[in-house]
């Protein structure tokens, strides 16, 4: 379990007032936030809408990066898994 605290939840609101992810859903910035400021390396979803999806995910790094912390791989559960 993680400690939601100061640093995770200023990066959540920079990624929401950057356009990184929709005002409406503050969980799933605070979310991204909470795994770049722990060192969690992949962050999967089957959220297509507005977390998962190109764009979305090239907008979220570098508002990640931008404030010094390393951005999780966004991807789905078979993303992670596909195998060539």
């Amino acid at each position: 379990m993680l400690d939601i605290d100061n640093d995770a939840r200023a990066l959540a609101e920079k990624i929401l007032e950057s356009k990184g992810v929709p005002v409406e859903y503050p969980e799933d910035a605070l979310h991204i936030a909470l795994a770049s400021i722990n060192g969690i390396e992949v962050l999967l979803t089957w959220n297509f809408a507005h977390l998962n999806n190109p764009f979305t995910r090239m907008r979220i790094r570098q508002i990640v990066e931008n404030e010094g912390f390393s951005c999780p791989e966004i991807c789905s559960p078979e993303e992670l898994l596909e195998i060539d």
